[in-house]
């Protein structure tokens, strides 16, 4: 259809199975789901509810006449109603025990725990995916000598390995957010219109003990530990904060890592993968842009920004409800995890194919070092007798000439040449280049992505290895 407005983030960024999560499909066969368990709970505890009308409901589950549904609503302008009447149409037996006790967000709203609950289990793959990449890379870069930049000026080298495990980090923090926000999910039960359960008290002739197990057997029924013991007609809308705050977190650490790939490629260092027949520009055949990290970022902006819209629906609910919830719980929450869900593709797509250029490292490296070099140097000085302010001072002097060599005339870093001439040095060209190796000055950085990978990502990995061999493939 090229004739009404397409969501990009279903038709370029997000998969197929985290489209699936948010389809139509998935919501009403989990309200059909949903109503099962709701009359075998409520047969189970007495009821007169029979095997016959489960049965013809288990049959019809995910058959749904979804043209009764839609002609019905036209009519009453109530989607759960219509759907409990195109049910009931398939299932003549059962029509009359269909939704029975239960308000409208008993469906609604355990689906969209549901839901939620089950893109955060892909969202969870996808993200431990990145980091075993990541891990991937970090690993064979760990000993890469790099120039580090602190306010991207040029500082003490590190490698490209040690670089790449803050980028896991980051990730492995979001991950701790995630495993807590969905071990804590929990079903809204079926508590009514305002939360007491006076329906159930009304049907099961105010037996509370029976009463109070119709939640438990309800979430055991849908795979769930349990529900929140207490709400109004619906889950609080905090929930969907707490949900959407992981989203962002993840965006804001792939936003960082896209950040420095961007960066890294304008320095020729490191680039992001490009197709044999990739064109960066339309007007400058030679451009090779970072347009996945560009675009890794452009979607991490808007799932920052989303998660203020369920911390605003969440701090302006009245009292046990109010629908001004839903127009934007149907956007936000969706579209939040489709985005995240084309980002970590994204992600997954970079660290897989980045390309780096140890040549390009290496001279630039080798082009600041002497700056960073002149501690050492100024210590072998000492050592042959040098007093050590006053070579500090020549060091000093010696640097802002070659500093401004460099930046003034364009030449070459110069600062060994002027060390060696000076005698005060007593060192040679040839002494002064051989401290020149750029492994001397990394630090632990190889040791401390050793003990990183080993101690912190590695267990990580293996808990879950039965997910990882991801492979992404984007819409370019």
């Amino acid at each position: 259809m090229t004739d009404r407005y397409q969501s990009p983030l279903s038709e370029r960024y997000a998969s197929k199975e985290m489209q699936y999560i948010f389809s139509p499909d998935m919501k009403f066969r989990t309200w059909r789901r949903l109503w099962i368990a709701l009359a075998e709970t409520e047969k189970e505890l007495g009821l007169d509810i029979t095997e016959e009308q489960i049965e013809e409901l288990k049959a019809h589950q995910d058959d749904i006449n979804y043209d009764v549904a839609k002609e019905r609503e036209k009519q009453v302008r109530h989607d759960v109603m219509s759907h409990v009447y195109a049910y009931g149409v398939q299932c003549p037996k059962a029509k009359g025990i269909i939704h029975l006790g239960a308000t409208s967000c008993y469906v609604g709203d355990n689906t969209d725990i549901i839901v939620m609950t089950e893109a955060l289990k892909l969202v969870k793959k996808k993200l431990i995916n990145v980091i075993d990449e990541l891990a991937k890379f970090a690993e064979e870069y760990k000993a890469l000598p790099t120039l580090a930049f602190t306010h991207f000026q040029p500082a003490q080298p590190t490698t490209v390995g040690k670089r790449a495990t803050l980028w896991i980090q980051e990730f492995l923090l979001d991950l701790e957010d995630l495993d807590h926000v969905l071990a804590n999910m929990k079903l809204l039960g079926s508590k009514g219109t305002t939360g007491t359960q006076a329906s159930f008290l009304e049907l099961f002739d105010g037996e509370h003990e029976t009463i109070d197990k119709i939640d438990p057997m309800i979430a055991k029924k849908m795979g769930f530990e349990s529900c929140y013991p207490v709400s109004g007609q619906t889950y609080s809308r905090k929930v969907d904060t707490r949900v959407t705050n992981v989203l962002a977190g993840i965006a804001a650490s792939a936003h960082k890592f896209s950040n420095d790939i961007r960066l890294l490629q304008h320095l020729k260092e490191i680039e992001e993968p490009f197709e044999k027949s990739q064109i960066g520009s339309s007007a400058m055949a030679y451009k090779r842009n970072p347009m996945r990290s560009e675009r890794i970022a452009s979607l991490s902006r808007f799932v920052m920004a989303d998660v203020m819209n369920p911390m605003i629906t969440s701090a302006t609910q009245w009292f046990e409800r109010t629908l001004d919830d839903s127009a934007n719980k149907r956007l936000s929450i969706p579209e939040g995890f489709l985005a995240i869900d084309g980002i970590l593709d994204l992600c997954l797509n970079v660290v897989d194919g980045l390309v780096v250029y140890p040549k390009v490292i290496e001279k630039r490296l080798r082009s600041e070092l002497p700056f960073m070099a002149t501690e050492n140097i100024m210590m072998d000085a000492v050592k042959a007798g040098g007093d050590r302010q006053e070579l500090h001072e020549k060091i000093r002097t010696l640097s802002m000439e070659a500093g401004k060599n460099v930046k003034e005339k364009g030449l070459d870093n110069n600062l060994l040449e002027l060390i060696a001439a000076d005698p005060e040095f007593n060192m040679t060209l040839e002494d002064l280049q051989k401290t020149m190796d750029p492994a001397k000055y990394t630090g632990r950085a190889k040791e401390q992505v050793d003990a990183f990978l080993k101690n912190v990502v590695k267990p990580i990995l293996e808990e879950n290895k039965e997910i990882l061999g991801m492979k992404a493939e984007i819409n370019v």
